[in-house]
């Protein structure tokens, strides 16, 4: 299954000569910044508010104001949304030190590619609900959620919505701006590729987690981030990744969740992966189902005979992407 690197060799090439280690490290410093701000704003001052103006049923009184309010259909959006802050430090970051629009993070074409969008949320939506399986014959326990059908139907647009602030953020960041950009200055992948891919997997390290559990986990993120990497690679866009995260966190935050705080609004809540009850030997049955379902999902997306097969993107700068300088495009990558 062989990859033709010119798109993304385009994409490597795509950003300006400004786009230097200590503008990016500084550029990094600007997103953290914008992104605890939008969190403390969304999440602390959802509670309050909350506190004030929710249902009496809902009043959450001095006991841990924020953890009962991140439990409600308020909550996880406001947790969601916080995400939003990435956004705004990323547009920061390129129009302030690099001096490029935020579209060109995008792909070669400046936007984001409909079809393998498309594609990449519906290879994961097949394998996360095979993976679903596999975990309900481990360990079948499994509830209804406690929202309603009809409130679900209601709800379901703007998660998504939401959803997608997340999960599109977090790939601008990682794949577009870090990947983007490492791989402007370095041709080695363990430089573009393996390391933001390790930052990725390490932020969604849980402490209330057993040490075997968040291993296994680790292992898992670790390798879809890594899928998504290549994704990038093979297309010179966002538009296949963004799809793909969007698919496999939406159908934990909507259908079938394992996760006891972002799972309110689940038709299904399962056995939480945090929990203490999972056994050695489940542990490394849930790490080789995930492992499998990533590369089942790959060759869905990669693989020449798929239907879901995505292709480059190689639009023409003057039909929407933005024209590469011819001394920028003769500047070799360092070592």
């Amino acid at each position: 299954m062989a990859i033709d690197p010119a798109a993304f060799e385009r994409y490597r090439r795509s950003p300006t000569a400004r786009t230097t280690l200590p503008r990016m490290v500084l550029g990094v410093v600007v997103v953290a910044a914008c992104w605890f701000g939008v969190t403390l704003a969304a999440i602390f001052g959802g509670a309050h508010g909350w506190a004030l103006l929710g249902p009496a049923s809902e009043t959450l009184g001095a006991n841990d104001p924020v953890g009962r309010f991140l439990g409600t259909p308020v909550g996880l959006f406001a947790t969601l949304g916080s995400f939003a802050g990435i956004w705004l430090g990323l547009w920061l970051a390129m129009r302030l030190l690099h001096r490029e629009r935020l579209s060109r993070l995008f792909g070669n074409s400046a936007s984001i590619a409909r079809a393998p969008f498309i594609k990449g949320f519906a290879a994961v939506a097949i394998t996360s609900l095979l993976t679903e399986v596999a975990y309900l014959a481990l360990k079948p326990e499994i509830v209804r959620g406690p929202v309603e059908l009809g409130a679900w139907v209601l709800l379901l647009c703007p998660l998504a919505f939401f959803a997608f602030v997340q999960t599109s953020s977090e790939e601008l960041l990682f794949r577009g701006y870090l990947q983007r950009g490492l791989a402007s200055r370095f041709r080695s992948p363990i430089v573009w590729a393996v390391l933001p891919t390790l930052v990725f997997a390490a932020l969604h390290w849980n402490p209330a987690s057993v040490l075997a559990m968040n291993i296994a986990v680790m292992i898992a993120i670790g390798a879809f981030s890594a899928l998504l990497a290549l994704l990038v690679y093979a297309t010179g866009n966002l538009g296949a990744a963004m799809g793909a995260h969007l698919g496999n966190n939406l159908i934990g935050f909507a259908l079938i969740s394992h996760d006891r705080t972002l799972g309110g609004l689940a038709l299904f809540q399962a056995a939480p992966l945090d929990s203490l009850a999972w056994t050695p030997a489940e542990t490394l049955l849930i790490a080789g189902t995930s492992l499998a379902s990533i590369l089942v999902t790959g060759l869905l997306l990669l693989h020449p005979r798929s239907p879901l097969k995505v292709g480059p993107d190689a639009a023409d700068p003057e039909q929407g992407g933005s024209p590469v300088s011819p001394a920028r495009e003769q500047e070799p990558a360092q070592p």
